[in-house]
């Protein structure tokens, strides 16, 4: 089959974050869904990359090195991606070290919660659902559903976990020009995650899409498996007015999100492999490696 007729998948999450596929699992199924490329987009690790990249090289799959970062704003979280990541990445290694260390103190802390509440889950057990090295609330909710606590990991969310939930505390993150600068300062693709996931004013989104531009931002991920056609359009069109590339994928993350699948997110998404020959023109125009 030629590339023409080929797609892509450039968000997903394996068991090195909160995916409950292996890195090479991930590559595996994208194989078997006959994608030409992935890009692996733990969140604030790179712990899964090399394992990607040598399952990509036995199985015909492109495999572009990423990472997810999340970052604060008044309006909550704003993620970005970074694509084309070089593989010494000391500066970024520490930055992510420092992020899951804060992560982890406050993972302790929505445990104690839990148990102040009169659940019986320990740190111990958090760890036992985790696989990988960034460990979230999506491995406490695990932890409390093999408990026996809640029914089920959306009931997890919506009792404790969630924004509003019993245990919910916030989590330390860098602001989004942090996180844009650092990735671009790297020589990565950076691109704007799921931008439509919240219900974000259009003039603030407008406005912190033009400061992130002047921080490195390149790309905006429009096609998403949670983004509508409508949604889709407007951020191709938010592209065209800023001058970035385009970006998509599925946020595949195995069985934690088991309605969407990779390369095709619900069903209907198709990223097309013309958008990473794109994004890789765009980083070959201005003399970045590919």
């Amino acid at each position: 089959m030629s590339t023409d007729t080929k797609f892509v998948d450039l968000h997903t999450h394996s068991t090195a974050s909160d995916g409950t596929d292996t890195p090479a699992a991930v590559v595996a199924a994208a194989a078997e869904a006959d994608l030409a490329a992935i890009a692996l987009t733990d969140h604030d690790t790179l712990a899964g990359l090399e394992e990607a990249q040598t399952a990509g090289q036995m199985l015909g799959v492109e495999v572009v090195r990423g990472c997810e970062i999340s970052s604060g704003t008044e309006f909550g979280e704003l993620h970005v991606l970074g694509l084309w990541l070089p593989n010494k990445t000391a500066v970024l290694t520490q930055k992510l070290a420092w992020l899951r260390q804060k992560r982890q103190e406050r993972n302790h802390d929505i445990v104690q919660k839990l148990q102040d509440l009169g659940l019986g889950i320990t740190m111990e057990d958090v760890l036992t659902a985790a696989k990988g090295e960034s460990v979230g609330r999506p491995h406490i909710a695990a932890a409390l559903v093999d408990k026996g606590c809640v029914s089920s990991k959306k009931e997890a969310f919506r009792e404790y976990l969630g924004d509003g939930g019993k245990a919910y505390l916030p989590k330390t993150v860098l602001s989004p020009e942090e996180s844009v600068s650092l990735l671009a300062g790297l020589g990565a693709t950076v691109s704007l995650a799921h931008p439509m996931l919240r219900k974000l004013p259009s003039d603030w989104l407008e406005s912190m899409i033009g400061r992130l531009k002047d921080c490195g931002l390149t790309a905006i991920e429009a096609y998403h498996s949670e983004h509508s056609e409508t949604q889709t359009r407007y951020c191709l069109a938010l592209a065209r007015r800023f001058g970035l590339g385009v970006s998509g994928g599925s946020d595949y993350h195995g069985g934690n999100k088991p309605n969407i699948k990779i390369g095709k997110g619900y069903g209907g998404l198709r990223v097309s492999f013309a958008v990473l020959e794109d994004l890789r023109h765009h980083r070959i125009a201005v003399g970045l490696p590919v």
